[in-house]
This record gives structure tokens, C-alpha cells and sequence, in this order.
């Protein structure tokens, strides 16, 4: 697929231009965040960010890492810009083991992104499926270190969700009051806490909060 040349004809990137596409499932759009901000508004929020950047969530529910594959390219095209630092944030979910997809196939299919961002010279971060109450635990840690193993190997910034959170209270407690698969305020928050503090801000080139 065709895109936007990654190096402007002036030779110069504008590196104030920074423009950020956060692809995922319902979870990148803060499905049950009273305050509609979830977790990606939080660490937004709370990044010093130039005031030109843009960050646009691109969010299908329910999506699983084929589907992810298949359209991110498309999407991300129509956002970023051959002037601009363009940059790619993966929110992973559990949808592939509620389709039945097999873990060797979801790491391919994160890893043919990843290899098509830096084809593309696109650096990106990818932030890990956190716990919900639908989804068996065992099956979920091991597609979580499946997906962490696959951007340790390509130097990809990996924000592991799940472990920290399977045992936290104020998360549980959050998800228990919801639906079971969604979090609330608190439960956004915690992954914003997460994302800001494993590498966000040094991904980025900013400081932060």
C-alpha cells in the first residue's frame, strides 16, 4: 500500500509538527470513562506537548490484531503527514482470544505492523491488553508476554498492563462496578500511570507530569 513519503522534499523534517495515531480497540477511546478522556487523554494531558501536535485515537471495538493489521496503514495515511513526526501507539486488547485467533497468529500480526512502521521509518509504542473479567488470566498473560517478546526483539517500547493490574485492588473494584470489561475513571487513570511510567515521555522526545 501507498502512503505519504516519509522524508519531505526539503530534506527537513518540522519536528514541532507531531502527529500521533493511537489504534486499538474501545479501550483507546476510554469506553466507560465518565470523563470521555481514558487512558490516552490522561497521558496526553499531562505530556508538554508542542501546540501544533496532534493526537488522534482511532478506535474499533472489539477489534483483534487481524483486523488491526489490515487497516492501520489506511487510516494512519489520512492523519499523518511527509512534514510532520509521525509517530504509531498500539492499545492491544483480548479480542483475539474471544475470536479464537491462535497466539502465534496474533504475534504475527503485531509484528507485520511493527515491520511496516519501520519500513515506513514510523517509530511506535505498544501498550499491552490489560485484565478484564471475561477473559481467562492464564490465556491473557501468555498473549501479553507473546506481544512483549515480539517488541523486545524489534526495540519497541512494550507497556506490560496486564501483570501489575491482575491483582490490583482499585482496578478489580473498578471493572466489578462497570460491565467486567470496561474500566472507569480510577481504572483509566492506572493505565495512564502505567503508559507514563514505562518510557512514554523518552518515546517521545518530552517531558511529562
Amino acid at each position: 500500500m501507498s502512503g505519504p513519503e516519509t522524508e519531505p522534499e526539503s530534506g527537513a523534517t518540522d519536528a514541532s509538527s507531531l502527529r500521533v495515531c493511537v489504534v486499538g480497540d474501545e479501550l483507546v477511546a476510554g469506553q466507560g470513562d465518565a470523563r470521555g478522556l481514558g487512558w490516552v487523554g490522561r497521558v496526553v494531558a499531562r505530556s508538554h506537548l508542542e501546540g501544533s501536535a496532534l493526537v488522534a485515537t482511532l478506535a474499533v471495538p472489539g477489534e483483534t490484531t487481524t483486523a488491526l493489521a489490515a487497516r492501520w496503514e489506511a487510516e494512519c495515511d489520512r492523519r499523518f503527514s511527509p512534514r510532520s513526526d509521525n509517530r504509531l501507539v498500539i492499545g492491544l486488547g483480548s479480542a483475539d482470544l474471544e475470536a479464537g485467533i491462535s497466539t502465534a497468529r496474533s504475534r504475527l500480526n503485531l509484528a507485520n505492523v511493527l515491520d511496516g512502521a519501520t519500513a515506513r521509518r514510523v517509530p511506535c509504542f505498544v501498550v499491552g491488553p490489560p485484565p478484564n473479567a471475561r477473559t481467562d488470566h492464564d490465556r491473557l498473560a501468555e498473549l501479553s508476554t507473546a506481544f512483549a517478546d515480539v517488541c523486545l526483539r524489534r526495540r519497541v517500547p512494550y507497556v506490560e498492563t496486564f501483570e501489575p493490574l491482575r491483582a490490583h485492588e482499585q482496578w478489580l473494584g473498578d471493572l466489578a462496578t462497570g460491565d467486567g470489561s470496561h474500566p472507569g475513571q480510577a481504572g483509566y487513570g492506572l493505565l495512564a500511570w502505567l503508559v507514563l511510567h514505562n518510557g512514554w515521555a523518552a518515546w517521545l522526545g518530552v517531558s511529562a507530569d
